[in-house]
């Protein structure tokens, strides 16, 4: 599938900050959960003078130990959650906007470098106030292959529109792929029925008949594919598991459509 360059929005740039793990800070703290370990022989030393409280020391011995995992466990982690061995662990992302400095989460950042840094293209992505969520738009061409055997040759081309959505929290990006045009209500049944049928051997992703209301308050039918990926737990490779998305999203929303094609209506209101 060959990707029609859209035109730039705004100029933009894009910053990387190295920020430092917050430090706790240890206030002077009671007998009861000792800072050092010379502070907690002093202790041990007064509470077994005190009879009535000759089994305490062990419970603050295990407090201690307590404190101290925590502490260790929190210092794996950066302030997006990210660990210690992730390849964005630690650092800071943001881009200027007209409204200053817009913060650029993991997951954003992860499809801000694929668009911008592997593919070329000028920044158009959308983050959201709070930056937990960001959309791309885009379009491509598609078009058939070129032997005997399928629906669609070379020249049967058609425009493709894309967004890519990204939900930080659930650290999930979306694939929505659109046929542009509405599907005539005379070809709804049978669009439905060749869903039914391709899904199954769909083997990454689905089709869909998506239903919305248009400016004048009327009801239209898009036939989009939707694929979807978790970078939760990916510490390396975040912007190579996007890639592959996109990449074999496109390669089975385009053999789906050819497939389709099968049903000369459904073949004429594709290339209309």
């Amino acid at each position: 599938m060959a990707t029609k360059k859209s035109p730039a929005k705004k100029k933009v740039a894009t910053k990387a900050v190295k920020k430092a793990p917050a430090k706790k800070v240890v206030k002077k703290v009671a007998t009861k959960k000792p800072a050092t370990q010379k502070t907690a022989k002093k202790v041990v030393k007064k509470v077994a003078a005190k009879k009535s409280v000759a089994k305490k020391p062990a419970a603050k011995k295990v407090a201690k130990k307590a404190v101290k995992k925590v502490a260790a466990k929190s210092s794996k982690v950066d302030q997006y959650g990210l660990e210690k061995d992730d390849e964005f662990y630690g650092l800071y992302f943001a881009k200027s906007t007209s409204k200053g400095l817009v913060e650029v989460k993991p997951c954003t950042f992860t499809l801000m470098y694929w668009w911008k840094g592997l593919l070329g293209y000028p920044d158009m992505i959308e983050i959201s106030k709070g930056s937990n969520t960001a959309m791309l738009q885009f379009e491509s061409t598609f078009g058939g292959g070129d032997s005997g055997e399928t629906e669609l040759t070379e020249q049967d081309v058609l425009d493709i529109d894309h967004i890519i959505e990204v939900d930080e929290q659930e650290m999930l990006i979306s694939l929505y792929s659109y046929v542009p045009i509405p599907v005539p209500d005379k070809l709804i049944g049978a669009l439905g029925l060749a869903i039914l049928n391709i899904n199954p051997e769909t083997r990454y992703g689905s089709l869909e008949l998506c239903t919305t209301e248009n400016e004048e308050g009327q009801t239209e039918h898009f036939l989009r594919y939707r694929a979807a990926t978790y970078l939760r737990g990916i510490k390396s490779g975040k912007v190579e598991a996007i890639e592959s998305m996109v990449t074999n999203g496109s390669e089975f929303f385009g053999l789906a459509l050819d497939a389709m094609c099968v049903n000369k209506s459904i073949k004429k209101w594709l290339l209309s």
